[in-house]
Formats: structure tokens, sequence, C-alpha cells
């Protein structure tokens, strides 16, 4: 059975930058893969995911700010967020194989 462990969290300005990993440990990645955020009070939305073919969805609020990636090597999928608001302040899920990761927060506020 997969696991999914997160990292790259942390706190922010807005405008800043965060890199979140997401790494399968037990098997490689599915080939579907999303990650979801959650922010208190509201519901579980996907932030992006990445399929077969490299087919991305994102979110209308990342679209032009974040980006999803795979690198294979390291069996990890990766969500580059960039020009980060505070309303992009919540826990950060990575998603895969009907398995959820233990999420990451991440905070923007000045």
């Amino acid at each position: 059975q997969v696991q999914f462990v997160e990292s790259g969290g942390g706190s922010v300005q807005p405008g800043g930058s965060l890199r979140l990993s997401c790494t399968a440990v037990g098997s490689s990645l599915s080939l579907f893969m999303a990650w979801f955020r959650q922010a208190p009070g509201k519901e579980r939305e996907l932030v992006a995911s990445l399929a077969s073919g490299g087919r991305t969805n994102y979110g209308d609020f990342a679209k032009g700010r974040f980006t999803i990636s795979r690198e294979n090597a390291k069996n990890a999928v990766i969500l580059e967020m960039n020009n980060l608001k505070p309303e992009d302040t919540a826990t950060y899920y990575c998603y895969g194989d009907g398995e959820w990761g233990q999420g990451t927060q991440v905070t923007v506020s000045s």
C-alpha cells in the first residue's frame, strides 16, 4: 500500500513562493496524482492534478501561479506555488490511488 509524505510547507509573505513535494513510499506514483487544499471552515478543493500523458488541470485560483509536475527519479510529485496570497493559506494534501498524505501547512501572511 502506497503512502504519501508531503513536505515543503511553511510561512511566507504575500507574493512569496513555496515548493511542495509529495513522495510516494512503498509503491510508484499513481498515473493520476493531485494536490488538494483545505482551509479552516471550508471544504477540501482541488488545487492541481496531473494525469497520464502529462495532462494537467488546475483550480481557477491556481492558474498562472501554480505548477504541478512529476520527478520520477525521486518518485515525487511537486507543486510550485508563486505569487502566494493570504487566501492560499490552507493545509495542502497529496492524493493518488485513493490514498491521502498527512498534509502540509501553508500560511501566507504579512
